[in-house]
């Protein structure tokens, strides 16, 4: 059997993380990652099948139980992932308690899931609900997206109208506009409950001064979500920096129309027509 560290899942991880790093979105040790495995895609990888060690997580994960999960670990760089896979990633499974993983592949220096792994599979729990095809979890630090949220209103109805003006793709790509927090502490129960009530809205969740989480079925599908929303925040930073005076724009009505023809509804309440 091929080991697991060659499956297209380690490789698809590998390769998102160093193209995060590369865009600037995940310095040093910022961002995680959460890929959601089917039984069926990891038990013909013989490696995957012993328990390297039981890890004890912040978080009541009895409703995942069984559930695999290649995750990112805690102190790890991006820019590492792609050289040292095994190292700066694991493959765990949710125990049956539900009050800790079971490390089947990975972190083969002692390490441990990102400290954010409880907001992760909150994050999950709640996308599953909506969606059975929920697949990945990203958090990153977007640079103008972040920049945004020290000018602008933390106000989620207007800060979505801006980025869906950027460009024509905004709102197609996420319709449902963007949630948004207040300023929390990272790494605790209490900022993984509040992204998860958002997330029962939103694909994305923007945490102020601080970055970005969001979700999606694939891989590309969460990446091409960062992508979009950001891009449209740079456009925006570069107009502030070209005086901020708009001499035309997407209206409302514009919107509508898009919306329209590429089958999509926006948020209701949020479109002026």
């Amino acid at each position: 059997m091929s080991k697991f560290i060659n499956s297209p899942f380690v490789q698809e991880l590998s390769k998102i993380t160093f193209r995060l790093y590369d865009h600037g979105w995940d310095e040093r040790n910022g961002g995680n990652v959460s890929y959601r495995l089917t039984e069926e895609e990891v038990t013909p990888y013989e490696d995957t099948k012993k328990v390297l060690k039981t890890i004890p997580i912040d978080f009541d994960g009895k409703d995942l139980a069984g559930m695999y999960f290649l995750v990112t670990g805690t102190g790890r760089y991006f820019k590492n992932v792609i050289d040292f896979p095994e190292r700066d990633a694991g493959l765990v499974r949710i125990a049956d308690d539900g009050k800790s993983v079971d490390l089947l592949w990975g972190f083969n220096d002692g390490g441990r899931p990102t400290s954010e792994f409880p907001t992760h599979l909150m994050g999950h729990k709640t996308r599953l609900k909506m969606n059975p095809d929920q697949r990945v979890i990203m958090h990153c630090h977007p640079t103008n997206l972040i920049a945004m949220t020290f000018t602008q209103k933390l106000d989620e109805r207007e800060i979505t109208r801006i980025l869906w003006k950027m460009q024509t793709e905004s709102l197609v790509v996420f319709p449902e506009g963007v949630g948004i927090l207040p300023w929390m502490v990272p790494g605790t129960t209490t900022i993984g409950e509040a992204t998860a009530a958002k997330l029962e809205h939103f694909g994305s969740v923007i945490w102020p001064q601080h970055g970005l989480f969001a979700s999606g079925s694939s891989i590309d599908e969460a990446f091409g979500l960062i992508e979009t929303i950001e891009k449209a925040a740079q456009i925006w930073s570069i107009i502030q920096q070209q005086g901020g005076k708009i001499e035309q724009t997407i209206t409302d009505k514009d919107l509508s129309d898009l919306a329209k023809a590429f089958h999509v509804t926006p948020r209701e309440g949020y479109l002026d027509v």
